[in-house]
């Protein structure tokens, strides 16, 4: 497996910035706007955010967790059953702008899930997509992100990987992996 660095610590905290800033000029106070972050990986660009609005705006803009486990496309087609992950939304979406949150935008499926899984805590009034890695030329859905830390041009038999400084890495960073032909097999989330 060859592995390149694409986002580098100090580009990531920009980018977690960027983005925070960019919900500022469309949310302004986010009085009736909410963060979902998907589980498992997207949660920890949700927490960030949330963390990151908090230090510029003051507020503490409601953040929830969203599990896509059995909503998934291929939960009755996979040969070992998925394990579902804790979902943490204690607010009602009714009428709310929802910005969903992942990692990495890959086929869309993940996103798709998420619509359906949603719904269960009321009807919004808007949603929104953002992810850190938007991977260009894969998806299987009309799935975009409306707001993007980085559109990345990838293939199929490669995969996208984040890091998170005090969760799996020393620092924040996002490697892209080029799999060898014997590892060369489909990815779930990235």
């Amino acid at each position: 497996m060859h592995k390149r660095l694409i986002v580098p610590h100090a580009l990531f905290q920009i980018m977690i910035r960027r983005l925070a800033h960019q919900l500022i000029e469309t949310h302004r106070d986010f009085s009736d706007s909410v963060i979902l972050g998907l589980q498992p990986r997207g949660i920890f660009v949700a927490d960030r955010l949330q963390q990151t609005l908090r230090e510029i705006l003051g507020i503490t803009v409601q953040t929830g967790y969203l599990d896509i486990t059995f909503h998934r496309d291929d939960f009755r087609r996979r040969a070992t059953p998925l394990a579902p992950n804790a979902t943490k939304v204690d607010f009602s979406l009714e009428g709310k702008r929802v910005i969903l949150v992942d990692d990495v935008l890959y086929t869309g499926r993940s996103v798709r899930a998420a619509l359906d899984a949603m719904i269960s805590y009321g009807r919004p009034a808007q949603v929104e997509l953002l992810v850190l890695i938007d991977r260009q030329y894969t998806r299987d859905l009309p799935i975009e992100a409306t707001y993007t830390g980085q559109r990345v041009d990838s293939l199929h038999s490669q995969r996208v990987e984040v890091r998170w400084q005090g969760n799996d890495s020393p620092e924040d960073v996002i490697w892209l992996h080029t799999l060898t032909p014997d590892q060369d097999q489909p990815h779930a989330t990235a």
